[in-house]
């Protein structure tokens, strides 16, 4: 995993038990099946090959067979697959591969609470709520909202409206709520943005009634 714009660390895991001499070795990675990202070409950085997109932001670490992967977008999300070929008697024979894949991670923000509902509140009647966090990735999981009142607490899962930016690649997550309030009681609704497994959930700023 590699956060957005930062750098993505490749590893290759070459373990070079033999101390083959890196002058006898063609070390290269490609992105999927046709894309060439980076390429050693006995012992020398080779860049005729390299997809135009990937020229200058790579960096080769050849003590810890690792490859660095500069200011990281959502576009080079996938797999890569780093093949190691030896050149031993005339062709080049390949003598290991190993694969990795790339997700990409951008920080939502957080999520923030708008009040619909236009003027003075009445007993029972529906308050009407939007909850909306952007600028992250990958897509959200779920969005929930939580209304506390009382020793009573509800939770609410509603539709998401999810939109992606055409350039960028980050979404933008919006969900609404129509919710019956007792309005002699003070109340606490929150709303939750769960991004899965891997990621922290990101909780709203509780709004008080």
């Amino acid at each position: 995993k590699s956060f957005l714009n930062h750098t993505a660390f490749l590893s290759c895991s070459f373990p070079n038990f033999q101390k083959i001499d890196l002058q006898d070795l063609r070390v290269f990675w490609q992105k999927g099946a046709v894309e060439v990202v980076h390429e050693v070409y006995y012992g020398h950085e080779k860049h005729a090959n390299l997809s135009p997109k990937y020229i200058n932001r790579t960096k080769m670490d050849m003590d810890k067979w690792t490859l660095q992967l500069l200011n990281a977008g959502v576009v080079d999300e996938g797999h890569y697959t780093c093949i190691v070929q030896h050149r031993d008697e005339g062709s080049p024979k390949v003598i290991h591969t190993s694969e990795c894949l790339l997700h990409i991670i951008a920080n939502y923000s957080q999520p923030e609470i708008e009040w619909l509902h236009t003027g003075e509140l009445k007993p029972n009647e529906y308050l009407n709520l939007s909850c909306s966090s952007s600028g992250g990735y990958p897509e959200p999981k779920q969005m929930s909202w939580i209304v506390s009142y009382e020793n009573k607490t509800q939770r609410f899962i509603a539709d998401m409206d999810v939109s992606q930016d055409a350039v960028t690649k980050l979404y933008r997550v919006t969900s609404k709520l129509d919710v019956s309030v007792p309005t002699n009681t003070p109340t606490n609704i929150s709303c939750l943005l769960y991004l899965g497994e891997q990621l922290d959930s990101l909780f709203s700023v509780p709004l008080h009634i």
